[in-house]
């Protein structure tokens, strides 16, 4: 538990002063009108984290121009008629002691015509590797177009009462895209040496500074390496990073990546704490303005010690700001055993957004729902009792404490966690553990009655006369039915085994092992066995493994499975299992895949439903809750949760 003296202190970026070194820094919502504008819900969402105590808040990725919008209800910052609105999320956030600035942005190739309305631009006709659609090249009538959006946009936000602007130049966004050779390919005074593909980014930083005066806060946030081959490079961002501070910028935010390797600009859990913050420390080597670090900082003694090393001046907290919205109160308070970490899951967030939905957070289901789920004391406070210590059931208990109800707890299990435990055990999984963690330590807390080793049957339920009960009984792993595998053997001895059995210690399995289902659990359980060295081949029925997994986890999760030597059968339907044969059907017809000691079976899961099947007519009022009901994501178990919290 440290004093925090370096992150809680005060500095300057221009003649801006924030309260403390953590800042929020843009994430596209999705909350917005379909025209751009400011809605309830985007407004609510930031004032959470302005009262949470962080010190500066960029808006999201805001469109200076239609051409470049990027999602479907992403922030506008485009016309004149926007202004109003954002002048009430910049009252609405200084209202909380805060400062506010706004990014300024343009997809270019990195977007879609579906979503702009138009054909699609970049400085080169090349398609983005992740995109499918060929830009049109810029003429340069339309890049002085474009570098006047940008100006008129600062205006804008200027007008409006922002603190700050940030330019976009990173992330293989426009901007970038002129900077990079990885996507410029021009031959004209745009193209060529570093020295003309900085005309772009230059251009724009001098008309927005024009558009804003010389006093205004200027940032602007580059990838200091793109992490592609032919991409930018440090070497490269540190001369353009001495061109933007001789141009009058203020702060240089730091980060990484382009849309073909995404994993750097939205780090999954299998990626390093701070695995930035090199970066930082490159670019923050040869400029004397303020550097502002990001790249998984979910620990805020991680982010001390980042600063205290001289690595980076401010810390990008994003989506720890997403899973805590307190957490910079928290630590300016020293209640660092109540912060929620962000396990860097992805499926809230990231994984929501590229279906071009609005965001959400897997572990704080609040995200995007603060006017609905208020944590408002109950006017009428009940006898509650929870039956699961899995993630729903332990996060409708923590909620409707904090409501002010009597709460009990009892899970069937000698401790809590239910599928958490499963799911932080296979490798670079360990994140999730800090979840379950965070729920255990907030039932102590408020002073939930918490019963282990409790078996739930209907006259327990009775003799116990709650006055609602909430069935959070969680799932049981799915069998195949096919020849060999019907009567299942024991877990401890038998060829064929469960999933979950493999990743809970309780089965054993030989060296040569077929893993029957190439989803998440599948795939992490093939990781986690090839860890440990067995010769590992996933059968899947599907075209490809991994199907229900996000890109950016699936992409990395893929990549390892390959470097561990895993084989992967798809399009093969299991028809039967022998005592070291598998047979499937494959295009159409049977084959036998042989030379293996045991067979593990990960088909997904089933509701665990019987106690709920019991309640059923027997006059007590119950809800049925996460894969109690219907086995998904960890995300949709606690988003239920909290919303049957905050209707008992």
């Amino acid at each position: 538990m440290g004093s925090f003296q370096l992150l809680t202190s005060p500095i300057k970026i221009g003649n801006m002063e924030l309260r403390n070194r953590m800042v929020m820094p843009p994430m596209v919502t999705n909350y917005g009108y379909e025209d751009g504008s400011v809605t309830d819900r985007l407004r609510a969402y930031h004032v959470e984290r302005a009262k949470g105590g962080v010190g500066l808040i960029i808006v999201e990725a805001s469109y200076v121009h239609p051409s470049g919008r990027g999602f479907q209800n992403q922030v506008g910052i485009y016309s004149d008629r926007l202004i109003p609105g954002l002048r009430s999320l910049v009252d609405a956030v200084h209202a909380h002691g805060a400062k506010i600035a706004i990014q300024l942005y343009h997809g270019g190739r990195q977007t879609k015509s579906s979503v702009t309305g138009q054909p699609i631009v970049a400085p080169s006709p090349i398609p983005d590797p992740t995109e499918p659609e060929t830009p049109k090249e810029l003429t340069k009538d339309e890049i002085a177009e474009l570098v006047k959006a940008f100006g008129e946009a600062a205006r804008r936000a200027k007008a409006a009462g922002f603190d700050a602007v940030e330019v976009h130049g990173a992330h293989g966004y426009l901007i970038d895209e002129f900077l990079s050779p990885y996507a410029n390919k021009r031959t004209d005074e745009y193209g060529g040496p570093l020295e003309n593909r900085m005309r772009f980014p230059l251009e724009v930083v001098r008309a927005v500074r024009q558009a804003v005066g010389p006093d205004y806060p200027v940032i602007y946030r580059m990838s200091a390496d793109e992490k592609v081959p032919g991409g930018l490079t440090l070497d490269e961002t540190k001369v353009v990073a001495q061109r933007l501070e001789r141009e009058g910028v203020n702060a240089l935010h730091v980060s990484a990546g382009v849309y073909e390797s995404a994993v750097w600009i939205i780090q999954p859990m299998s990626l390093p704490r701070a695995c930035l913050a090199g970066l930082a420390q490159g670019i923050k080597s040869v400029v004397k303005i303020p550097v502002i670090a990001v790249g998984r900082f979910n620990d805020p003694q991680v982010a001390e010690t980042v600063l205290a090393e001289g690595k980076a001046d401010l810390i990008a907290f994003g989506r720890e700001l997403l899973t805590d919205p307190d957490m910079p109160k928290k630590v300016t308070e020293g209640r660092l055993d109540e912060v929620r970490r962000c396990i860097a899951c992805c499926q809230g967030c990231i994984d929501e957004l590229f279906q071009d939905h609005p965001i959400t957070c897997t572990v704080n289901p609040r995200t995007g729902f603060e006017r609905e789920f208020t944590l408002a004391r109950t006017p009428r406070a009940r006898k509650v009792l929870v039956i699961g210590g899995g993630p729903a059931g332990m996060e409708a208990a923590r909620v409707a404490a904090l409501r002010g109800h009597n709460v009990t707890l009892w899970e069937k299990s000698g401790s809590l966690g239910g599928q958490l435990d499963l799911a932080s055990t296979p490798p670079q999984k360990g994140e999730i553990a800090t979840f379950k963690d965070f729920l255990t330590k907030e039932l102590g807390r408020l002073r939930v009655n918490v019963l282990v080793n409790k078996e739930a049957t209907l006259d327990a339920i009775r003799a116990e006369k709650p006055d609602v009960v909430v069935i959070a009984t969680g799932a049981v792993p799915a069998t195949v039915n096919v020849p060999g595998a019907q009567d299942r053997p024991d877990a401890q001895n038998g060829n064929v085994v469960m999933s979950w059995d493999v990743l809970a210690g309780k089965a054993r399995v030989g060296n040569r092992v077929a893993i029957i289902g190439g989803g998440l659990v599948g795939c992490e359980t093939a990781e986690y066995l090839a860890e440990k060295g067995h010769q590992v081949t996933i059968i899947e029925m599907l075209p490809r493994v991994a199907s229900d997994v996000g890109p950016l986890v699936g992409a990395l999760l893929l990549d390892r499975l390959g470097k561990h030597g895993v084989k992967i059968v798809t399009n093969a339907k299991l028809s039967s299992i022998g005592e070291h044969e598998v047979i499937v059907e494959k295009d159409g017809s049977k084959e036998t895949l042989t030379g293996f000691d045991s067979v593990v079976i990960a088909v997904g899961s089933k509701p665990d439903d019987a106690l709920a099947k019991q309640l059923e007519g027997a006059g007590i009022d119950y809800y049925v809750i996460g894969d109690a009901w219907k086995p998904r994501r960890i995300t949709h178990a606690v988003f239920e949760a909290m919303r049957v919290a905050h209707e008992l």
